[in-house]
């Protein structure tokens, strides 16, 4: 008896510790630590969801994390500070997107380059950035131009009259 429940016991600690290890890398705090050599700047409209230690990318490889996010309030937008990887360069006309990975809508940072010869150095503004794409707004997009749609196409209103 005493076997079975230190077997159980040993078996739920393991089951914890793998959840535990589960949730911090999903939260991307195992790991986050990077051979950063120089920092750059990017500016978003709507940065939607996106976190501090939150990845960076190019063709799918980890090259940094965000250090910083702060609202800047000179240009009314998000100031994203991000720590490069030694040895990772990117053309002066690299792009920056705010992309969305995975089924539980971890958010990163998505970099494109450029074809210019100069490459991008401390503390550089990456100029061409793309925000988030938010659903909620989408959904509300596609439903305000199908009332609008309804609406000129003469649709019934609520009384049972059509309109032309």
């Amino acid at each position: 008896m005493n076997k079975i429940n230190f077997s159980v016991g040993i078996f739920f600690l393991l089951g914890m510790a793998s959840l535990m290890f589960l949730s911090l890398n999903v939260s991307n705090l195992v790991g986050s630590s990077i051979d950063s050599e120089y920092e750059l700047l990017a500016y978003f409209d709507d940065i939607g969801g996106l976190k501090p230690k939150a990845a960076v990318r190019s063709s799918g490889v980890l090259v940094g994390r965000v250090k910083d996010i702060e609202f800047d309030s000179k240009r009314y937008q998000a100031k994203v500070v991000i720590e490069m990887q030694r040895g990772v360069r990117f053309p002066l006309d690299s792009s920056a997107t705010i992309l969305t990975a995975g089924l539980l809508g971890e958010k990163y940072i998505g970099i494109t380059p450029g074809a210019e010869i100069d490459f991008l150095k401390k503390d550089d503004k990456i100029q061409m950035t793309q925000s988030a794409v938010i659903l909620e707004n989408i959904i509300s997009q596609f439903l305000f131009n199908q009332s609008s749609n309804d609406d000129a196409s003469g649709k019934v209103s609520g009384s049972g009259e059509i309109f032309k």
